[in-house]
């Protein structure tokens, strides 16, 4: 089944020290192991091998990608090798293979090839650790007469399975009938992409992907959606499980599956249009057999609708060591800016952060071999806005990636205490707290208050040892949320004390960082303060927990953006256009605009500014040269004059490597909460384009 075809010539990308900051010298050998420090710690370590090159290798385009680490330390890494730059096009699934941790890879292999135009995609692999066994399943897609897009239409379940380390594999098994009984009329079934995992108790667990046709279906009624299925017999056979409960407001589409400590398993998905969004994520308590209602998660942040890579890093069901989970994802609302962050709170947030590329970058995989060298699958630069010129495997260790402040031989210290809303009664505030069961939650409940009068407040007290902690909060977001304001022991917090608790596009889920604080031995006072109505216009307050962290800072932005669409931001008056979808340059790929006039079509932004402090504000885009030398932004601050600032739209500012540049409009001393605006008018000699706004903290 299996046909040899030559591969690339191996191009690597190393960081050194003497290039980048501290980090170690040169590529190392397999799994990076490095020379360990007095402290336990390895030397920061970073390379990078091309698998793929559309400028080279045979086929037009490489993408959507597969990764799995075998017992030995044997890497398969899979991709659609794409005959045309289309998602239902003829596709092969190829296949490279490395036997020594990545130091070589064999040439591609040709793992299903198409014939007379068959559309293979999705691969995802799901490895036995116990028989050593590997599966591939992947997808047909087929596109019905009349469908002019380059989505297919229907996409029937394949998979295929090794015992020699991927070297020769099975004949196909047909899958596609598994899921008649779900009752949306699904005809596509897509597998991961990427990878399935096997739970502590030994079940193989894979999630798929459902929806209706594209020929004549509009958007909305297409029923995004997604399942797993399982098998407890070393894959001999599979079972589809219950659905994550389908709703508009949760499309979830490709997305990955962790298993948390307490032995419950984590679905996170992409949202299935485009755009810059939050994640979708689900709990299954029963390995995957039902799930709990979907909630949007702020943790993995706010990006561009892409497939993104979650893995069990460390710890887990019964497991003494450190929790560490890494999430891998294009930080930026456009294809760009690779970065994969450490997670020490079974995904509740991302504490550190570290960039592998600021280009252009699309869907990616991780996994770890058995010294804890981290791999990670992703497709990069070119200049396509939604696929890879080239698709890249990169090694770096723990030390790297934390920037030397955590590694295996030395763990680092961190300890959190969390402190459940919804299980301490509260000691002052007149609002009475409702109990609301959700397994999204900390603990398993959050809190939820109706008010309706500004000033009013709730209060927790907690006794800590005295010392430093750095504080989190972790609220819900609904659609109808209140603006908030939060002190400790009657003083503002020093990182953020103000939030608009809004949803975003749906309710769900929203970590803070709060700052450090020095607690002195004795009883603390935790206000939660309504502060009026959000951006939405609610006033409901929704509440999950406080953590007390000990650990170095996280690296968290101290950044608001508004973007010229989502929640902050209003057309006052006049009629603005919109940039065409995909515009480059423009935050999130579009923009409004409106030609020279007299002041009367005005825009408007409006952040929730979350700690009181001197910030510079930009506003983003692109030159163009019939844009305005004069485009009046006016800073509107309470208590103080509007203070108005002409920008040359027709000059460059600082490039961001998100996607845009950013011109300075000034900095400027904020209060926190909703009291800035920022308007934009028509008062000018050209063209005004209306994109993002940043509010950058500066410290």
């Amino acid at each position: 089944m299996i046909a040899s075809a030559g591969g690339p010539p191996l191009s690597r990308r190393t960081f050194t020290a003497s290039t980048v900051g501290a980090l170690a010298l040169g590529a190392v050998g397999a799994g990076l192991p490095g020379i360990a420090a007095a402290n336990g710690r390895r030397p920061p370590s970073f390379d990078e091998v091309t698998l793929w090159d559309a400028e080279i290798d045979p086929l037009e385009n490489y993408h959507v990608h597969g990764l799995a680490v075998l017992p030995g330390d044997v890497i398969l890494a899979a991709t659609e090798g794409r005959y045309e730059v289309c998602d239902a096009g003829p596709r092969d699934l190829l296949l490279r293979r490395s036997l020594d941790g990545g130091d070589s890879w064999q040439p591609t292999q040709v793992l299903v090839k198409s014939i007379d135009g068959q559309s293979w995609g999705n691969p995802a692999f799901v490895v036995d650790a116990e028989t050593g066994t590997v599966f591939c399943f992947y997808m047909l897609s087929i596109r019905l007469d009349g469908n002019t897009t380059c989505s297919g239409d229907r996409g029937d379940l394949f998979v295929i399975s090794s015992d020699d380390d991927g070297a020769t594999w099975s004949e196909p098994r047909d899958l596609s009938g598994m899921f008649e009984h779900f009752p949306y009329q699904w005809a596509l079934h897509g597998p991961g992409p990427g990878h399935g995992i096997q739970l502590a108790g030994g079940r193989l667990l894979i999630n798929v992907s459902h929806r209706r046709i594209i020929l004549g279906t509009p958007a909305n009624e297409r029923y995004y959606g997604v399942s797993a299925i399982y098998s407890d017999d070393h894959g001999a056979t599979w079972v589809a499980g219950a659905e994550v409960p389908v709703s508009l407001d949760y499309p979830l589409n490709e997305a990955r599956l962790v298993q948390r400590s307490d032995g419950t398993v984590l679905i996170n998905a992409r949202a299935s249009s485009g755009g810059n969004r939050q994640r979708i994520v689900a709990i299954s308590p029963d390995g995957g057999e039902t799930w709990s209602d979907p909630k949007l998660d702020g943790a993995t942040g706010v990006f561009n609708a892409v497939d993104a890579s979650l893995i069990r890093y460390t710890g887990g069901p019964g497991s003494g060591d450190l929790s560490r989970m890494l999430f891998a994802r294009p930080d930026a609302p456009v294809r760009r800016n690779l970065t994969v962050s450490v997670s020490y709170d079974e995904g509740n947030s991302l504490w550190f952060s570290r960039v592998i590329t600021p280009e252009r970058s699309y869907y990616c995989d991780l996994a770890r071999l058995s010294d804890g060298t981290i791999i990670a699958l992703y497709g990069c630069d070119g200049n396509i806005p939604s696929f890879p010129k080239r698709v890249a495997l990169a090694r770096f260790n723990l030390e790297w990636l934390t920037r030397g402040r955590d590694g295996l031989g030395d763990p680092l210290a961190y300890r959190e205490r969390v402190i459940s809303f919804a299980a301490t009664r509260p000691v002052g505030g007149a609002l009475r707290p409702t109990k609301i069961t959700d397994p999204i939650a900390r603990h398993g409940t959050r809190v939820h208050v109706d008010t309706t009068a500004t000033g009013q407040f709730v209060e927790y007290e907690f006794a800590a040892d005295p010392g430093d902690y750095r504080l989190q909060l972790r609220y819900f977001r609904p659609m109808d949320g209140a603006a908030l304001e939060v002190s400790l022991n009657g003083r503002p917090l020093p990182t953020a004390t103000a939030f608009d608790s809004t949803g975003e596009s749906a309710p769900g889920y929203e970590p803070a960082y709060l700052g450090t604080v020095r607690l002195a031995r004795g009883r603390n006072r935790f206000r939660i303060t309504v502060a009026g109505a959000g951006r939405g216009g609610g006033t409901v307050l929704g509440l999950d927990s406080l953590s007390l962290i000990k650990a170095p800072d996280p690296d968290r932005p101290t950044e608001v953006i508004i973007d010229n669409v989502p929640l902050g931001w209003q057309l006052v008056s006049g009629t603005w256009g919109t940039s065409p979808a995909g515009t480059q340059g423009a935050w999130s790929s579009n923009y409004r605009h409106h030609p020279a006039g007299t002041g009367s079509s005005v825009v408007r932004w409006q952040p929730m500014i979350p700690a009181a402090g001197r910030y510079r504000i930009q506003s983003s885009i692109l030159p163009f040269p019939n844009r305005a030398t004069n485009a009046p932004f006016t800073v509107h601050r309470a208590g103080r004059p509007d203070e108005v600032v002409r920008v040359d739209q027709q000059q460059h500012g600082t490039w961001d490597p998100r996607g845009t540049e950013w011109q300075t409009l000034g900095e400027f001393d904020l209060d926190h909460g909703l009291s800035t605006m920022i308007s934009l008018s028509d008062d000018a000699d050209g063209y005004v384009a209306a994109d993002a706004i940043r509010w950058e903290r500066i410290e």
